[in-house]
C-alpha cells in the first residue's frame, strides 16, 4: 500500500513535525511527510525538515490577506500531492474557505484536554483552575478555533509545584506520541 502524503504546517521549532516525521519512517506507518510549510521563514523546524530530506516552503504572512496567504500555501500542498494536512504548532488562524476545502482531512494538536482551555496559555489556565490533569488533544480542524471532532487525548498529571513550563514539557512528550497515532488512524480510516 502506498503511503498517504501529508503536509505539515509549522511556525516554530517543529518538534511535533519531527515526531510525525520519525514515526512515518516505521515500515507499518501509513503516511509520509511530503512537505513542511511555515508562515515564518526563520522557523527552526524548516531547517530540521530540510536536513531530513523533506521539501519545505515558507511564506511570511505579513501584508498578505489571510485568504490569499492560505491559497498560496495550499498551492504548494497540492503540488506536493498531499492528501492530509497536519497543523503542528502553526500559530495562524486559517480562513474558513481553506478549512472547508480540507474538511475531514486537516488535523491539529492542542495542548489541553479540549473542550477545556481553547486558545493560548493552556497550562497556566489548567494550573490556576486547580485541575488534577492537563494534557493534549488531536482533533479535526473546523472553522471554530480549537474545535472539531476529537480523534484522541492524553491526560498528563499536574504535579505539586508545577509551573506552566514544567507541565508543558511533560505534555509535549504526550503530544509527540499521540499525534502520530491519531494521524495514522485517520489516514487508515480514509483508505
Amino acid at each position: 500500500m502506498a503511503k498517504a502524503k501529508v503536509a505539515v504546517f509549522i511556525s516554530g521549532s517543529g518538534t511535533n513535525m519531527a515526531a510525525l516525521l520519525y514515526a512515518s519512517r516505521a515500515a507499518d506507518c501509513p503516511y509520509e511527510i511530503a512537505l513542511v510549510l511555515s508562515n515564518d521563514p526563520a522557523a527552526k523546524g524548516l531547517a530540521l525538515a530540510r536536513a531530513e530530506g523533506v521539501a519545505t516552503f515558507a511564506l511570511p504572512h505579513k501584508g498578505i490577506p489571510r485568504a490569499q496567504h492560505d491559497a498560496l500555501m495550499e498551492e504548494q500542498v497540492l503540488a506536493a500531492g498531499a492528501q492530509v494536512i497536519a497543523l503542528a504548532g502553526y500559530m495562524r488562524i486559517l480562513s474558513g474557505e481553506f478549512v472547508a476545502r480540507w474538511e475531514g482531512r486537516m488535523v491539529n494538536i492542542h495542548p489541553s484536554l479540549l473542550p477545556l482551555y481553547k486558545g493560548l496559555h493552556t497550562h497556566e489556565r489548567a494550573i490556576a483552575a486547580g485541575d488534577s490533569h492537563g494534557g493534549c488533544t488531536v482533533h479535526l480542524v473546523t472553522p471554530e478555533l480549537d474545535d472539531g471532532p476529537i480523534l484522541g487525548q492524553t491526560r498528563v498529571a499536574i504535579l505539586p509545584g508545577d509551573t506552566p513550563d514544567t507541565l508543558a514539557a511533560r505534555v509535549l512528550i504526550a503530544e509527540h506520541q499521540l499525534y502520530s497515532r491519531c494521524l495514522a488512524a485517520l489516514v487508515l480510516a480514509r483508505a
